[in-house]
């Protein structure tokens, strides 16, 4: 996964707006596959599955849209805004996190649970340890990639739009669409419509992240 996201670095322009999620997240990986080898899961292997199968669904979105396909509507605005020159680099960043941590996280676990045969009781202590350190990473991409100095921030409509949206609601959001698509596991008709509808709802947020803002000046 790491190899195939440095590749995908190489390939793009660096303000390319999924090249800028995509750095963010090869941080992530590269993050977290130290503390499984480190030690700092428990259960190693049940850390690394749900990491292999959360990385897998964001490279299976830009596989589709490399295709020339449609991708996850969770997805689909940061491909189709991904050059727009009125979108900022923090707004890609966040724009990728939501629609990973908010549709994607909930799929990996759901597809973790049945490669391993078990619930998602039993990769609750991964999952948190997993959103602890999307957290220290989003407070540091936040950081990296806000434009000016603290006082012309307050007036930056930056600033008040993304303080609409949160990492850890969106993380424990999640959660609860695990608990549920596992729960609708033998009714899947309710299940798909219940994915669908999720994957649309964080398309709608992810679309709001990346309105386009007049430069800060």
């Amino acid at each position: 996964m790491v190899a195939r996201m440095r590749e995908l670095g190489a390939e793009w322009p660096a303000g390319d707006g999924v090249a800028v999620f995509n750095r963010v997240y090869l941080t992530v990986t590269e993050e977290l596959g130290r503390r499984i080898d480190g030690g700092d899961f428990p259960d190693r292997r049940t850390a690394a599955a749900l990491d292999v199968r959360f990385a897998a669904r964001y490279l299976a979105a830009v596989d589709t849209v490399a295709a020339g396909g449609r991708p996850p509507a969770c997805w689909g605005p940061l491909f189709q805004y991904r050059r727009h020159p009125g979108v900022r680099p923090l707004q890609c960043a966040l724009a990728g996190i939501n629609a990973h941590i908010g549709h994607d996280l909930a799929l990996a676990v759901v597809d973790t649970c049945l490669a391993l045969g078990c619930a998602p009781a039993d990769l609750e202590g991964a999952f948190d340890r997993v959103g602890d350190v999307l957290m220290l990473l989003e407070e540091g991409v936040r950081e990296e990639l806000m434009p000016g100095p603290d006082l012309l921030e307050v007036a930056d409509p930056l600033t008040h739009l993304l303080g609409c949206w949160s990492l850890d609601r969106a993380r424990e959001g999640a959660w609860l669409a695990a608990r549920s698509l596992w729960q609708l596991r033998r009714l899947p008709e309710l299940a798909e419509e219940f994915t669908e509808r999720l994957d649309r709802s964080v398309g709608l947020v992810g679309r709001m992240l990346l309105t386009p803002l007049t430069p800060c000046g």
